[in-house]
Protein backbone atom coordinates (compact mmCIF):
# COMPACT_ATOMS: atom_id res chain seq x y z
CA UNK A 1 0.00 0.00 0.00
CA UNK A 2 1.48 3.60 -0.93
CA UNK A 3 1.59 5.95 2.18
CA UNK A 4 -0.89 8.02 2.93
CA UNK A 5 1.48 10.83 3.37
CA UNK A 6 3.86 10.12 -0.13
CA UNK A 7 3.53 11.97 -2.91
CA UNK A 8 4.20 9.20 -6.14
CA UNK A 9 4.11 11.11 -9.29
CA UNK A 10 2.64 9.29 -12.13
CA UNK A 11 4.27 9.65 -15.78
CA UNK A 12 2.68 9.07 -19.06
CA UNK A 13 5.69 7.16 -20.31
CA UNK A 14 7.81 5.63 -17.99
CA UNK A 15 11.58 5.70 -18.19
CA UNK A 16 13.78 2.65 -19.68
CA UNK A 17 14.99 1.68 -16.82
CA UNK A 18 18.88 1.01 -16.54
CA UNK A 19 20.35 -2.24 -15.48
CA UNK A 20 19.79 -3.98 -12.12
CA UNK A 21 23.13 -3.89 -11.89
CA UNK A 22 23.94 -0.90 -12.64
CA UNK A 23 20.99 0.88 -9.80
CA UNK A 24 22.03 1.79 -6.53
CA UNK A 25 20.20 2.31 -3.65
CA UNK A 26 20.89 5.03 -0.58
CA UNK A 27 19.32 5.46 2.65
CA UNK A 28 20.04 9.13 3.44
CA UNK A 29 19.96 10.74 6.84
CA UNK A 30 20.44 14.97 5.57
CA UNK A 31 20.52 15.86 9.16
CA UNK A 32 20.82 19.66 10.37
CA UNK A 33 24.30 18.83 11.74
CA UNK A 34 25.37 15.96 10.33
CA UNK A 35 24.20 13.88 7.50
CA UNK A 36 24.65 9.84 7.36
CA UNK A 37 25.10 8.12 3.67
CA UNK A 38 24.11 4.10 3.29
CA UNK A 39 24.46 2.57 -0.10
CA UNK A 40 24.52 -0.43 -1.74
CA UNK A 41 23.36 -2.24 -4.87
CA UNK A 42 19.74 -3.31 -5.94
CA UNK A 43 20.51 -6.92 -6.10
CA UNK A 44 22.99 -8.04 -3.32
CA UNK A 45 22.79 -6.63 0.47
CA UNK A 46 25.94 -5.31 1.09
CA UNK A 47 26.84 -2.21 1.52
CA UNK A 48 29.59 -0.14 -0.50
CA UNK A 49 29.27 3.23 0.78
CA UNK A 50 28.80 3.68 4.68
CA UNK A 51 29.22 7.79 5.55
CA UNK A 52 28.73 10.10 8.30
CA UNK A 53 29.10 13.75 7.15
CA UNK A 54 29.15 16.93 8.60
CA UNK A 55 26.41 18.83 6.87
CA UNK A 56 28.12 21.61 5.83
CA UNK A 57 29.37 23.22 2.45
CA UNK A 58 32.48 25.76 2.34
CA UNK A 59 32.74 28.42 -0.31
CA UNK A 60 35.61 30.19 -1.03
CA UNK A 61 35.41 33.79 -0.87
CA UNK A 62 37.31 36.65 -3.23
CA UNK A 63 40.83 37.12 -2.89
CA UNK A 64 42.33 33.72 -1.57
CA UNK A 65 45.82 32.90 -3.39
CA UNK A 66 46.98 29.75 -4.71
CA UNK A 67 48.58 26.93 -2.34
CA UNK A 68 46.11 28.24 0.80
CA UNK A 69 43.23 25.51 0.28
CA UNK A 70 43.85 21.79 -0.52
CA UNK A 71 43.73 21.41 -4.76
CA UNK A 72 42.65 25.11 -4.91
CA UNK A 73 39.04 23.90 -4.91
CA UNK A 74 36.54 26.10 -4.78
CA UNK A 75 34.29 24.27 -2.80
CA UNK A 76 34.68 21.59 0.49
CA UNK A 77 32.09 19.57 1.97
CA UNK A 78 31.54 17.83 5.47
CA UNK A 79 35.48 17.66 7.82
CA UNK A 80 37.10 19.65 5.18
CA UNK A 81 34.85 22.26 5.09
CA UNK A 82 35.14 22.55 8.90
CA UNK A 83 39.18 22.27 8.70
CA UNK A 84 39.72 24.83 6.13
CA UNK A 85 37.23 27.12 8.08
CA UNK A 86 39.06 30.00 8.63
CA UNK A 87 39.48 30.49 4.64
CA UNK A 88 36.03 29.33 3.45
CA UNK A 89 32.48 30.99 3.98
CA UNK A 90 30.55 28.01 5.97
CA UNK A 91 26.53 27.11 4.95
CA UNK A 92 24.91 24.62 6.98
CA UNK A 93 21.89 24.05 4.27
CA UNK A 94 19.73 22.36 6.27
CA UNK A 95 17.46 24.28 9.43
CA UNK A 96 14.95 22.45 11.40
CA UNK A 97 15.47 19.18 9.48
CA UNK A 98 14.19 20.38 6.25
CA UNK A 99 16.37 22.61 3.44
CA UNK A 100 16.95 25.98 4.55
CA UNK A 101 19.70 27.10 1.53
CA UNK A 102 18.30 25.02 -1.57
CA UNK A 103 21.63 25.81 -3.82
CA UNK A 104 24.16 24.87 -0.71
CA UNK A 105 21.72 21.61 -0.06
CA UNK A 106 21.77 21.17 -4.14
CA UNK A 107 25.52 21.03 -3.73
CA UNK A 108 25.96 18.88 -1.17
CA UNK A 109 23.44 16.31 -2.64
CA UNK A 110 25.63 16.32 -5.47
CA UNK A 111 28.52 15.80 -3.93
CA UNK A 112 26.56 12.13 -2.14
CA UNK A 113 25.93 11.30 -5.40
CA UNK A 114 29.44 11.56 -6.16
CA UNK A 115 30.39 9.43 -2.85
CA UNK A 116 28.05 6.75 -4.01
CA UNK A 117 29.17 7.05 -7.50
CA UNK A 118 32.06 8.61 -8.67
CA UNK A 119 31.63 7.68 -11.91
CA UNK A 120 28.22 8.36 -12.86
CA UNK A 121 27.17 5.76 -14.37
CA UNK A 122 24.38 4.40 -12.20
CA UNK A 123 20.60 4.76 -11.71
CA UNK A 124 20.48 6.08 -7.59
CA UNK A 125 17.04 5.59 -5.73
CA UNK A 126 17.42 7.44 -2.51
CA UNK A 127 15.22 6.48 0.51
CA UNK A 128 15.44 9.60 2.31
CA UNK A 129 14.40 10.74 5.84
CA UNK A 130 11.85 13.79 6.69
CA UNK A 131 10.79 15.10 9.70
CA UNK A 132 7.79 13.85 11.57
CA UNK A 133 4.97 15.68 9.35
CA UNK A 134 7.00 17.63 7.16
CA UNK A 135 4.99 20.29 5.18
CA UNK A 136 3.90 19.53 1.84
CA UNK A 137 6.37 22.38 1.00
CA UNK A 138 9.25 21.08 3.18
CA UNK A 139 8.82 17.98 1.15
CA UNK A 140 8.50 19.66 -2.54
CA UNK A 141 11.30 21.62 -2.07
CA UNK A 142 13.45 18.48 -1.14
CA UNK A 143 12.22 17.00 -4.33
CA UNK A 144 13.50 19.94 -6.30
CA UNK A 145 17.06 19.73 -4.88
CA UNK A 146 17.40 15.98 -5.57
CA UNK A 147 15.85 16.77 -9.05
CA UNK A 148 18.63 16.05 -11.88
CA UNK A 149 21.11 14.36 -9.01
CA UNK A 150 19.42 11.26 -8.08
CA UNK A 151 16.56 9.43 -10.35
CA UNK A 152 13.69 7.93 -8.22
CA UNK A 153 13.19 8.98 -3.87
CA UNK A 154 10.87 7.99 -1.43
CA UNK A 155 10.36 9.97 1.40
CA UNK A 156 9.65 8.86 4.76
CA UNK A 157 9.48 10.03 8.26
CA UNK A 158 12.49 9.05 10.11
CA UNK A 159 11.32 7.90 13.41
CA UNK A 160 9.93 5.17 11.58
CA UNK A 161 12.92 4.62 9.84
CA UNK A 162 14.59 5.39 13.20
CA UNK A 163 12.60 2.05 14.12
CA UNK A 164 13.33 0.42 10.74
CA UNK A 165 16.97 0.92 11.87
CA UNK A 166 16.76 -0.01 15.26
CA UNK A 167 15.39 -3.40 14.34
CA UNK A 168 17.16 -6.95 14.51
CA UNK A 169 15.91 -8.83 11.96
CA UNK A 170 18.08 -11.45 12.73
CA UNK A 171 15.99 -11.97 16.42
CA UNK A 172 12.29 -11.46 14.83
CA UNK A 173 11.57 -15.39 15.09
CA UNK A 174 12.63 -15.39 18.94
CA UNK A 175 9.61 -15.10 21.73
CA UNK A 176 10.85 -12.56 24.37
CA UNK A 177 12.28 -10.31 21.33
CA UNK A 178 10.54 -6.93 20.95
CA UNK A 179 10.39 -5.57 17.80
CA UNK A 180 10.62 -2.10 17.61
CA UNK A 181 8.60 -1.67 14.10
CA UNK A 182 5.45 -3.68 15.90
CA UNK A 183 4.45 -1.34 18.42
CA UNK A 184 6.73 1.32 19.40
CA UNK A 185 6.78 5.11 20.49
CA UNK A 186 10.04 6.49 19.22
CA UNK A 187 11.18 10.24 20.09
CA UNK A 188 13.84 11.39 17.76
CA UNK A 189 15.63 14.68 19.27
CA UNK A 190 17.26 15.99 16.45
CA UNK A 191 19.35 19.36 16.04
CA UNK A 192 16.38 21.33 14.69
CA UNK A 193 13.17 19.24 15.31
CA UNK A 194 12.46 16.48 17.93
CA UNK A 195 9.56 14.48 16.31
CA UNK A 196 8.04 11.10 18.15
CA UNK A 197 5.99 8.56 15.72
CA UNK A 198 3.70 5.83 17.08
CA UNK A 199 5.24 2.81 14.90
CA UNK A 200 2.55 0.05 14.52
CA UNK A 201 4.13 -1.88 11.24
CA UNK A 202 2.93 0.57 8.62
CA UNK A 203 4.44 4.23 7.35
CA UNK A 204 3.02 6.64 9.86
CA UNK A 205 -0.02 8.85 9.38
CA UNK A 206 -0.01 12.15 10.53
CA UNK A 207 -2.18 11.60 13.25
CA UNK A 208 0.38 9.15 14.45
CA UNK A 209 3.13 11.90 14.46
CA UNK A 210 3.88 14.80 16.49
CA UNK A 211 7.29 17.39 15.15
CA UNK A 212 8.09 20.16 17.48
CA UNK A 213 11.19 22.84 16.75
CA UNK A 214 12.64 22.66 19.87
CA UNK A 215 16.06 20.47 19.89
CA UNK A 216 19.56 20.00 19.56
CA UNK A 217 20.43 23.82 18.58
CA UNK A 218 17.27 25.30 20.59
CA UNK A 219 19.36 23.82 23.52
CA UNK A 220 22.44 25.63 22.73
CA UNK A 221 20.42 28.71 22.29
CA UNK A 222 18.89 28.35 26.00
CA UNK A 223 22.21 27.25 27.49
CA UNK A 224 24.07 30.58 25.62
CA UNK A 225 21.14 32.96 27.12
CA UNK A 226 21.74 31.14 30.88
CA UNK A 227 25.14 31.68 30.82
CA UNK A 228 24.90 35.38 29.65
CA UNK A 229 22.65 35.72 32.45
CA UNK A 230 25.30 34.66 34.65
CA UNK A 231 28.16 36.49 33.37
CA UNK A 232 26.88 39.31 31.31
CA UNK A 233 30.56 40.00 29.94
CA UNK A 234 30.67 36.12 28.49
CA UNK A 235 30.85 35.89 24.56
CA UNK A 236 31.56 32.34 24.11
CA UNK A 237 31.50 31.01 20.08
CA UNK A 238 28.46 28.67 19.04
CA UNK A 239 31.36 25.91 19.25
CA UNK A 240 32.14 26.71 22.85
CA UNK A 241 28.69 26.27 23.46
CA UNK A 242 28.06 23.20 21.68
CA UNK A 243 31.07 21.25 23.27
CA UNK A 244 29.42 22.67 26.91
CA UNK A 245 26.81 20.88 25.97
CA UNK A 246 27.72 17.60 24.82
CA UNK A 247 30.21 16.94 27.87
CA UNK A 248 27.82 18.06 30.62
CA UNK A 249 24.00 18.04 29.29
CA UNK A 250 21.52 16.10 31.62
CA UNK A 251 17.82 16.23 32.94
CA UNK A 252 16.49 15.96 36.33
CA UNK A 253 17.52 17.92 39.27
CA UNK A 254 20.41 20.34 39.39
CA UNK A 255 23.74 18.28 39.46
CA UNK A 256 25.65 21.27 40.80
CA UNK A 257 28.92 22.36 40.77
CA UNK A 258 29.51 21.38 36.99
CA UNK A 259 33.17 23.86 36.58
CA UNK A 260 33.59 24.23 32.74
CA UNK A 261 37.34 25.79 31.74
CA UNK A 262 37.12 28.15 28.79
CA UNK A 263 39.05 30.61 26.94
CA UNK A 264 37.37 33.84 25.62
CA UNK A 265 39.66 36.07 24.38
CA UNK A 266 43.25 33.98 24.87
CA UNK A 267 42.36 34.32 28.81
CA UNK A 268 41.01 31.14 30.47
CA UNK A 269 38.30 31.45 32.78
CA UNK A 270 36.19 28.76 35.27
CA UNK A 271 32.63 29.03 35.36
CA UNK A 272 29.59 27.26 36.59
CA UNK A 273 27.23 25.35 33.98
CA UNK A 274 24.97 23.00 36.17
CA UNK A 275 22.20 25.07 36.08
CA UNK A 276 22.62 26.55 32.73
CA UNK A 277 22.71 23.01 31.00
CA UNK A 278 20.01 21.54 33.23
CA UNK A 279 17.26 24.07 32.88
CA UNK A 280 17.65 24.44 29.13
CA UNK A 281 17.66 19.91 28.72
CA UNK A 282 14.58 19.82 31.00
CA UNK A 283 12.80 22.49 29.06
CA UNK A 284 12.83 20.19 26.13
CA UNK A 285 12.01 17.27 28.52
CA UNK A 286 8.98 19.01 29.27
CA UNK A 287 8.10 19.32 25.87
CA UNK A 288 8.48 15.71 25.10
CA UNK A 289 6.44 14.62 28.26
CA UNK A 290 3.60 16.00 27.25
CA UNK A 291 4.07 14.79 23.40
CA UNK A 292 4.18 11.30 24.18
CA UNK A 293 0.82 11.43 26.52
CA UNK A 294 -0.86 13.28 23.27
CA UNK A 295 0.48 10.29 21.17
CA UNK A 296 -0.50 7.59 23.78
CA UNK A 297 -4.03 8.86 23.70
CA UNK A 298 -3.98 8.35 20.24
CA UNK A 299 -3.08 5.07 20.09
CA UNK A 300 -5.40 2.19 20.13
CA UNK A 301 -6.37 1.33 24.02
CA UNK A 302 -5.80 -2.35 23.82
CA UNK A 303 -2.69 -1.65 22.72
CA UNK A 304 -1.32 0.73 25.00
CA UNK A 305 0.08 -1.56 27.69
CA UNK A 306 2.40 -3.08 24.60
CA UNK A 307 3.21 -0.13 23.46
CA UNK A 308 4.27 1.20 26.94
CA UNK A 309 7.20 -1.46 27.43
CA UNK A 310 8.74 -0.24 23.86
CA UNK A 311 9.39 3.44 24.10
CA UNK A 312 12.71 4.58 22.58
CA UNK A 313 14.88 7.64 22.34
CA UNK A 314 17.05 7.95 19.66
CA UNK A 315 18.97 11.11 17.95
CA UNK A 316 21.77 13.25 19.20
CA UNK A 317 19.17 14.26 22.26
CA UNK A 318 18.95 10.60 23.44
CA UNK A 319 22.24 11.12 24.70
CA UNK A 320 21.36 13.53 27.52
CA UNK A 321 22.12 12.03 30.46
CA UNK A 322 19.06 10.61 32.56
CA UNK A 323 16.49 11.76 30.00
CA UNK A 324 15.55 8.09 29.63
CA UNK A 325 15.16 7.33 33.56
CA UNK A 326 13.94 11.10 34.19
CA UNK A 327 11.08 10.00 31.39
CA UNK A 328 10.30 7.07 32.70
CA UNK A 329 9.52 8.70 36.03
CA UNK A 330 7.33 10.83 34.75
CA UNK A 331 5.54 8.51 33.26
CA UNK A 332 5.23 6.29 36.38
CA UNK A 333 4.38 9.72 38.10
CA UNK A 334 1.21 10.39 35.94
CA UNK A 335 0.08 6.74 36.48
CA UNK A 336 1.14 4.91 33.61
CA UNK A 337 1.45 1.12 34.25
CA UNK A 338 4.60 0.03 33.87
CA UNK A 339 6.44 2.22 31.54
CA UNK A 340 9.44 1.19 29.97
CA UNK A 341 11.96 3.91 28.19
CA UNK A 342 15.21 3.12 26.85
CA UNK A 343 17.42 5.02 24.55
CA UNK A 344 18.81 3.25 20.89
CA UNK A 345 22.68 3.68 22.42
CA UNK A 346 26.19 4.98 21.14
CA UNK A 347 25.31 4.32 17.05
CA UNK A 348 21.72 6.60 16.74
CA UNK A 349 23.06 8.83 14.31
CA UNK A 350 23.17 5.29 11.99
CA UNK A 351 19.96 4.27 12.44
CA UNK A 352 17.68 6.72 10.20
CA UNK A 353 19.83 5.87 7.01
CA UNK A 354 20.06 1.56 7.91
CA UNK A 355 16.37 1.82 7.99
CA UNK A 356 16.02 3.92 4.61
CA UNK A 357 18.32 1.38 2.59
CA UNK A 358 16.20 -1.45 4.68
CA UNK A 359 13.44 0.62 3.11
CA UNK A 360 14.56 0.93 -0.48
CA UNK A 361 14.97 -2.77 -0.66
CA UNK A 362 11.87 -3.53 0.04
CA UNK A 363 9.81 -0.93 -2.08
CA UNK A 364 7.83 -1.58 -4.45
CA UNK A 365 8.24 -0.22 -8.12
CA UNK A 366 5.43 1.59 -8.08
CA UNK A 367 6.37 3.49 -4.69
CA UNK A 368 9.29 5.05 -5.91
CA UNK A 369 8.56 9.01 -7.13
CA UNK A 370 10.75 9.15 -10.32
CA UNK A 371 12.05 13.08 -10.58
CA UNK A 372 12.56 14.48 -14.05
CA UNK A 373 14.90 16.51 -15.08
Amino acid sequence: MTPENLTILDSPEEPTPKSSSKVKLVGLDLGTNTSFILAGSQNTDDYETSKLLPSVVGYVGDGIIQGILPNDDSMFFGDQAIENKLHLDLVWPIQDGIIGNAKASKDLVKHIRGLVDPKGESEIRAVIGVPANATPQARETLRAVMTGIFDKVLLIPEPFLAALGNRDDKRLGEKNYVDPVQNSLFVDIGAGTTDLCLVRGYFPKPDDQISFPMAGDSIDDLIERNIEQIYPDMRLTNLQIREIKEKHSYVGPSRRPIDEKVNVAGKSQTIEVADAVGDACNELLDLIFESVKKLIMRAPSDSVVQLLQNILITGGGSQIRGIDTELQKRLEEEGYEAPKVRTVGKEYKRFVGIGAIKAARAARENQWQILFK
